[in-house]
């Protein structure tokens, strides 16, 4: 236990009972009966939903290819989703026994 600061100062059992008393007479924070604490659950359990994308049912790997600068510079010039439009053609070759 980590040492108390020089100037704290202790509750006392008068203080303590008065503080008791005002969260009782509070309806907003009374204690928990038996059936609450029976029906309480994690709030990690009660379907919190999970932060960004679904997962997707098939992914594809990453891997490393090395192209010639050239090259690259024109499939990137393309615009957005160059890489899509790359598996697309890769694809569309192996399915016609091209490659």
């Amino acid at each position: 236990m980590p040492a108390l600061k020089p100037n704290h100062i202790f509750v006392t059992d008068e203080e303590d009972a008065a503080i008791t008393a005002a969260a009782m007479s509070d309806p907003d924070a009374l204690p928990w009966t038996d059936e609450q604490l029976e029906a309480a659950r994690p709030f990690m359990r009660i379907g919190v939903r999970p932060v960004g994308r679904p997962p997707l049912e098939v992914t594809r790997p990453k891997v490393t290819l090395r192209l010639e600068p050239p090259v690259l510079e024109h499939l990137r010039a393309s615009g957005k989703g160059w890489q899509t439009r790359v598996n697309a053609l890769l694809r569309e070759a192996v399915e016609q026994g091209r490659i």
